[in-house]
């Protein structure tokens, strides 16, 4: 049975960490993957001149100017209607910035068109900062906003902008301003208000209603983007991208762009609450209009590589001459959990930990904590492990226990197998005569290990989940946890001493069995040359600690550490 107890023990390992992950997470909805499928090669988002659909042609635009986004990388107005001609008023790109955001418009349709974070740098460009929103040759992620219901204005109306464009020293807020010309007598002003230190757009929605009679127009908000994944994203292991929305009744809830492709995209439709994102690895956009205001909820595609998902509103009746209001809330930024949490309910889970999330967020709270007693995210990593450790050691302690007693009766054992390898009946039987008189539990070393797998396993999507560890130094080559190590030291580290924790376990009977129990650990370790450094580093940890206390358990049990290796 020891060598039946150990092939359990490597497939709950190897085969829950790693298969069982990868497809649970591919059936629900590409989280995480350890074997992501081929992702399609990177291909340009364009449209033709009329993505919009037939009967919902937009605003005439004015000629593009140098540095403007091309009139290509449009996205379909759900329900607008056509609008005529306005006077010609000049494109421009307008940028502007506060102490953390760099953000991109294009006067037409006053949209973000491209965003930098400030406070992060570019995985492979740590001299210039991160992009999230864009709009270039090969990427296309924006976010637009407009009317519809009537000919009104729509993220495709040109507009005017007014405004400052830095954020003045001492000032806590940038006010801008984007006003459309009347249509029909209807005019649209995007008021955008952006804070000091804070990820978050405010969005006012101004509609004018200069004509002769009431109106009742929709407003909607979207985000459209591309369906390739991040740039620099890793070939070991992939992460979700794509729309999300979220409401009190269905929750978190991941659209696959191939879904939307197929038409067969499963979301609410219809919500009182929520919003809408547009998640990648370690960042996202959300649109979030006002606590209990009632929506529709879309995600469509656009055209060929091209997806736009958000959210309709509609608009109280405007008379005329009078003016409504809409607010909406625009984050782009990094996921950092207290700050999702305080912005939307449920907005933290754009920072998907998947299947374990009821374990994961204690233990990024915890991890958090402990950094901000530390200091240092890579030295909270290893005190994070030594407590759960702490935690375990009366689990780990029966565990190795009940390894010592099976290593103890081994030999007689092996002797049963030679005496009755023809008569398999009597054998099991006499065996568990053995384990009866020597009160021993053949699975006694597998249920406590079995227990702590999913704690770990969800210690393992923190780490990888959580923007902390990008840029996060611990010490010496470790400039960034989120980054593999240059020089592979933690990874040969990790192999070693997996290699040793190995060999301090018996070896079953069965030889091709001892060289199996060899070859598993090198191929998982392999997977980690290429890992983020901060995982190695929890992974030597949790080594490290096994190896302490099974050398102390077996110690006080009177067994002697012995070295078992296989002969090949």
């Amino acid at each position: 049975m020891n060598d039946i107890r150990r092939t359990i023990l490597w497939v709950v390992f190897a085969f829950s960490l790693i298969m069982l992950w990868d497809q649970w997470q591919v059936h629900n909805g590409r989280h995480a993957t350890f074997f992501p499928s081929a992702p399609p090669a990177a291909t340009t988002a364009s449209a033709p001149a009329s993505a919009v659909p037939q009967g919902a042609t937009p605003t005439a635009a004015a000629a593009a100017v140098p540095g403007s986004v091309s009139a290509a990388h449009t996205s379909p107005i759900p329900g607008a209607q056509t609008a005529p001609s306005q006077p010609s008023i000049p494109r421009e790109r307008i940028e502007v910035s506060t102490d953390v955001l760099k953000l991109a418009f294009d006067t037409e349709g006053g949209s973000i068109i491209k965003s930098e974070f400030l406070k992060f740098a570019a995985q492979d460009h740590p001299d210039q900062p991160f992009v999230l929103l864009d709009t270039s040759a090969n990427r296309v992620y924006q976010a637009q906003s407009g009317l519809i219901g009537g000919a009104f204005p729509t993220h495709k109306t040109p507009m005017k902008f007014v405004g400052e464009k830095t954020l003045s020293d001492g000032a806590n807020e940038l006010v801008l301003r984007f006003e459309s010309p009347a249509q029909n007598g209807i005019s649209l002003n995007k008021i955008y208000t952006l804070t000091r230190g804070s990820y978050v757009v405010g969005v006012r929605h101004e509609i004018v209603n200069a004509s002769a009679q009431a109106i009742q127009p929709q407003l909607y908000v979207q985000l459209v983007r591309d369906g390739n994944k991040p740039p620099g994203e890793s070939s070991f292991y992939s992460t979700f991208t794509g729309p999300a929305f979220y409401t009190e009744a269905k929750k978190f809830q991941k659209v696959d762009f191939e879904k939307i492709d197929k038409g067969s995209a499963e979301f609410a439709t219809q919500s009182p609450d929520g919003w809408v994102a547009m998640v990648q690895h370690y960042f996202a956009s959300a649109w979030l209009l006002p606590e209990g205001a009632s929506h529709e909820n879309f995600a469509r595609k656009v055209d060929t590589n091209l997806y736009a998902a958000g959210m309709i509103a509609p608009a109280a009746t405007v008379a005329a001459g009078s003016t409504q209001t809409m607010d909406a809330r625009l984050f782009v930024g990094p996921q950092e959990e207290k700050v999702l949490e305080s912005l939307a309910p449920g907005l933290e889970l754009v920072k998907d930990y998947g299947f374990f999330t009821i374990l994961s967020k204690p233990l990024y709270w915890l991890l958090d904590k402990l950094h901000g007693v530390i200091g240092n995210w890579g030295w909270a990593i290893v005190a994070l492990v030594f407590l759960l450790k702490i935690l375990f050691y009366p689990l780990n302690a029966k565990a190795y226990a009940s390894m010592a007693k099976m290593k103890a009766i081994n030999p007689k054992l092996t002797d049963l197998r030679e005496r009755y390898k023809d008569k398999p009946q009597q054998m099991q039987a006499e065996m568990m005569r053995i384990y009866r008189e020597e009160k021993v539990n053949p699975m006694g070393g597998c249920l406590p290990i079995m227990i702590q797998i999913p704690v770990f396993i969800a210690l393992y999507w923190v780490l990888l989940s959580s923007v902390e560890m990008r840029g996060a130094p611990w010490m010496l080559w470790i400039k960034d946890l989120s980054a593999k190590d240059p020089f592979f030291i933690l990874p040969i580290v990790m192999t070693l001493t997996t290699l040793l924790q190995t060999a301090l376990n018996p070896l079953p009977p069965d030889p091709m069995q001892a060289k199996l129990m060899w070859f598993m650990p090198l191929v998982f370790s392999v997977m980690f040359f290429f890992f983020p450094s901060g995982l190695v580093l929890y992974w030597i940890t949790n080594n490290v600690l096994t190896i302490a206390q099974q050398w102390l358990i077996n110690t006080r049990m009177g067994v002697p550490p012995q070295f078992n290796l296989p002969k090949f």
